[in-house]
């Protein structure tokens, strides 16, 4: 009998997303595949370093030895091929991470597989397979990947995401870029008792809830929404989430303020925002990722 991940929590992550290999791609982007072929032939007994991805990985993967219930699949999608990924295999080994399914393209576009394995968040380092898998209406991020190392809360998965253009529609988003403030804020109290539309995370953040309430007397998942927003347009966000019958834990109207100590006092183990004015900042105090706009849905 096959295997249904209907059950399941599945999240999708790349290779270079999963662990360190900043150096491997610079070889691959300098010198070409057959270089890059070399040098990971040549270190294939030397463990890779965690990448940006790595503790929320092994947090979510916890969630299944602290339940004794199998309720996330962590699979790795990596355009590596079949004959460079076993030092990724050695590397998955060697930190004892639960993760043994994995899907390995040989360059194409990894992102054509997120149906078959029903992935309900992608993370990756390649726009092309990330803006790909928006498109198709897949909840993914953009890794961004640094030198920080991250100090961790090891009790519990905190998930943090903006709110315009990630877990709601961009339509808010195109009336403050088109308009301006003032258009906004009149548009948004106007419309307070009216939802808005669901954005890209939008179903992550719905399978993300349905996992917390399955593990609520654990107290495993924390989740928490930073939005420039403030109170009074904020009002339409909490009457949204009502509707939606979603409960989020932390919720900050900031009012256009900096996000990033926000965030690194809540400890988010990611934080998914769509401009990179709040992502780049905050990627360099907590794991961030990148919504790209789905297409045709840009502001202008």
């Amino acid at each position: 009998m096959s295997v249904s991940f209907d059950d399941y929590l599945v999240v999708g992550i790349s290779s270079r997303a999963l662990f360190n290999l900043e150096k491997e791609n610079s070889v691959f982007e300098k010198d070409g595949l057959e270089s890059y072929r070399d040098y990971q032939l040549s270190h294939e007994d030397e463990i890779l370093e965690p990448g940006t991805g790595f503790n929320l990985v092994k947090n979510l993967l916890s969630i299944n030895q602290r339940t004794h219930k199998k309720l996330v699949e962590v699979i790795v999608m990596s355009r590596n091929s079949a004959e460079t990924s076993l030092r990724i295999i050695n590397s998955l080994d060697h930190y004892d991470l639960d993760i043994n399914r994995m899907a390995m393209s040989g360059g194409e576009n990894i992102s054509r597989y997120l149906e078959a394995f029903g992935i309900d968040l992608f993370l990756s380092c390649n726009e092309s397979d990330v803006n790909d898998a928006i498109n198709n209406g897949f909840a993914a991020g953009l890794v961004y990947n640094t030198d920080q190392i991250y100090s961790m809360n090891s009790d519990q998965i905190r998930i943090a995401f903006d709110a315009d253009a990630v877990l709601f529609s961009s339509d808010s988003e195109k009336i403050f870029q088109r308009k301006g403030l003032d258009a906004f804020v009149e548009n948004e109290v106007s419309n307070e008792d009216r939802a808005l539309k669901k954005g890209p995370l939008a179903k992550f953040l719905f399978c993300l809830a349905n996992l917390q309430k399955n593990t609520r007397e654990y107290q495993l998942i924390r989740t928490a929404i930073v939005t420039s927003r403030d109170k009074n347009t904020g009002r339409r966000v909490l009457k949204t989430l009502r509707k939606w019958n979603i409960d989020v834990d932390e919720v900050f109207f900031l009012q256009g303020a900096d996000k990033t100590m926000v965030l690194k006092s809540f400890g988010a183990n990611i934080f998914f925002d769509d401009q990179d004015v709040h992502g780049v900042p905050a990627s360099q105090v907590v794991p961030s990722a990148k919504v790209p706009y789905k297409k045709g849905q840009e502001p202008k």
